[in-house]
Protein backbone atom coordinates (compact mmCIF):
# COMPACT_ATOMS: atom_id res chain seq x y z
CA UNK A 1 0.00 0.00 0.00
CA UNK A 2 1.25 3.60 -1.17
CA UNK A 3 1.42 6.18 1.67
CA UNK A 4 1.47 10.03 1.01
CA UNK A 5 1.80 13.13 3.38
CA UNK A 6 0.78 16.49 2.48
CA UNK A 7 3.11 19.07 3.01
CA UNK A 8 1.38 19.99 6.30
CA UNK A 9 1.72 16.44 7.79
CA UNK A 10 5.15 15.84 7.09
CA UNK A 11 5.81 18.95 8.71
CA UNK A 12 3.70 17.74 11.70
CA UNK A 13 5.30 14.26 11.65
CA UNK A 14 8.94 15.32 11.30
CA UNK A 15 8.36 17.57 14.39
CA UNK A 16 7.24 14.40 16.57
CA UNK A 17 9.29 12.13 18.78
CA UNK A 18 11.29 9.16 17.70
CA UNK A 19 8.78 6.88 19.74
CA UNK A 20 5.69 8.62 17.82
CA UNK A 21 7.06 8.90 14.60
CA UNK A 22 7.56 4.42 14.61
CA UNK A 23 3.82 4.07 16.39
CA UNK A 24 2.86 6.49 13.96
CA UNK A 25 4.60 4.55 11.03
CA UNK A 26 3.03 1.12 12.37
CA UNK A 27 -0.43 2.15 12.78
CA UNK A 28 -0.44 3.74 8.77
CA UNK A 29 1.65 0.71 7.58
CA UNK A 30 -1.50 -1.51 8.97
CA UNK A 31 -4.45 0.45 7.37
CA UNK A 32 -7.30 -0.44 6.85
CA UNK A 33 -6.56 -2.17 10.12
CA UNK A 34 -7.68 -0.37 13.18
CA UNK A 35 -9.96 2.61 14.72
CA UNK A 36 -10.77 3.97 11.32
CA UNK A 37 -14.09 6.14 11.18
CA UNK A 38 -15.33 7.81 8.47
CA UNK A 39 -16.01 11.65 8.84
CA UNK A 40 -19.16 13.15 8.57
CA UNK A 41 -19.72 16.79 6.74
CA UNK A 42 -16.91 15.62 4.06
CA UNK A 43 -18.42 14.73 0.60
CA UNK A 44 -14.59 13.08 -0.56
CA UNK A 45 -14.59 10.26 1.56
CA UNK A 46 -12.16 11.34 4.02
CA UNK A 47 -11.96 9.16 7.16
CA UNK A 48 -9.91 8.97 10.39
CA UNK A 49 -7.31 6.99 12.33
CA UNK A 50 -7.09 6.78 16.21
CA UNK A 51 -3.38 6.36 17.31
CA UNK A 52 -3.87 7.04 20.83
CA UNK A 53 -3.70 10.65 21.65
CA UNK A 54 -2.91 11.73 18.05
CA UNK A 55 -5.67 10.91 14.84
CA UNK A 56 -4.28 10.72 11.05
CA UNK A 57 -6.92 12.16 8.97
CA UNK A 58 -6.90 10.31 5.00
CA UNK A 59 -8.78 9.93 1.84
CA UNK A 60 -8.80 6.56 -0.33
CA UNK A 61 -7.02 6.98 -3.40
CA UNK A 62 -5.81 5.16 -6.14
CA UNK A 63 -2.25 5.72 -7.94
CA UNK A 64 -1.72 5.52 -11.79
CA UNK A 65 -0.45 2.12 -12.14
CA UNK A 66 -3.64 0.71 -10.31
CA UNK A 67 -2.40 0.20 -6.82
CA UNK A 68 -4.33 1.36 -4.26
CA UNK A 69 -3.37 3.60 -1.57
CA UNK A 70 -3.83 6.22 0.71
CA UNK A 71 -3.13 9.91 1.15
CA UNK A 72 -2.59 11.93 4.79
CA UNK A 73 -4.21 15.05 4.73
CA UNK A 74 -3.85 16.55 8.68
CA UNK A 75 -1.73 14.40 11.49
CA UNK A 76 -1.69 15.87 14.95
CA UNK A 77 -3.14 15.31 18.30
CA UNK A 78 -7.15 15.15 18.72
CA UNK A 79 -7.55 18.05 20.38
CA UNK A 80 -5.94 20.05 17.40
CA UNK A 81 -6.89 18.18 14.31
CA UNK A 82 -10.92 18.74 14.16
CA UNK A 83 -10.43 22.41 14.47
Amino acid sequence: MNITLSRAAAKTFQAMDGATKDRIKTALSKIPKGDIRVMQGFSDGRKRLRIGKYRAVFIDVTTQDGNKGVHIIELGSRGNIYK
